[in-house]
């Protein structure tokens, strides 16, 4: 797995406060990411994908294993480089969207740049940059419960955009959309992935929706039972 974008060997998560006999949450997962790909994670509620996202993304720490990012083994980094990484490395979607309902869109996508220093006129410039990308457009200065759920997801991907990430983190980014909107959210990331070259990890229960990446990875108890092609998966089931 030399040289790839994202590495984890033997990587461990148990949780202290999880009732007696509880399987830990990942259990010796080795795999590698490289810069590019469009992975989808998937498997049933407690089998481990929520929790290998979080410790991709830097949300929380493996128990045991190890991780390393561009190289790095992110386990000695301070609580500022984390931080720092998260912000210039990461965008995350969220199913829930979690847009601040006070400000504008325009506003909310802004917010990665405002950590980041970035200044006003920039990240004025950039996030009505970013809503015409997603076509929101017209809706920069429109409050979050003025807008559709589709339109709130489109505005939380464009925020993900804000510091020009490297991987994107999506989690169950269609979870509260509509079979059309959803649709419309993994065209968008289809296209973004391919003409960018931006890395999505994408956890999803949807087979439909795991469809639209080039990768799946399945969880089960804490262990990856299935790591290949999504059409390979596809045509097995």
């Amino acid at each position: 797995m030399a040289g790839r974008f994202i590495e984890v060997e033997h990587l461990g998560k148990v949780y202290e406060a999880a009732a007696p006999g509880t399987p830990a949450a990942l259990q010796g997962v080795s795999l590698g990411i490289d810069q590019g790909e469009f992975v989808a994670v998937m498997g049933p509620s407690g089998s481990g994908k929520s929790t290998f996202m979080n410790v991709v993304g830097l949300l929380d720490s493996p128990t045991s294993g190890a991780y390393r990012l561009n190289g790095k083994d992110v386990s000695g980094l301070t609580t500022d480089e984390l931080a720092h990484v998260r912000n210039r490395v990461f965008g995350f979607v969220f199913q829930g969207f979690n847009l601040l309902k006070r400000i504008s869109a325009a506003e909310n996508v802004a917010l990665p740049m405002v950590y980041s220093g970035a200044p006003g006129a920039e990240r004025r410039r950039r996030s009505l940059e970013l809503l015409a990308k997603v076509g929101l457009a017209p809706y920069a200065d429109a409050m979050p419960n003025r807008l559709s759920g589709g339109q709130q997801q489109r505005v939380a991907i464009a925020r993900a955009l804000a510091n020009h990430p490297q991987l994107i983190l999506a989690d169950e980014p269609t979870g509260n959309l509509d079979t059309q909107t959803s649709m419309e959210i993994m065209d968008f990331f289809t296209a973004l992935n391919r003409e960018t070259g931006v890395t999505i990890l994408l956890v999803t229960h949807e087979n439909d929706i795991a469809q639209y990446a080039g990768r799946l990875i399945r969880f089960k108890d804490g262990h990856v039972v299935h790591d290949g092609p999504v059409a390979h998966e596809k045509a097995a089931e």
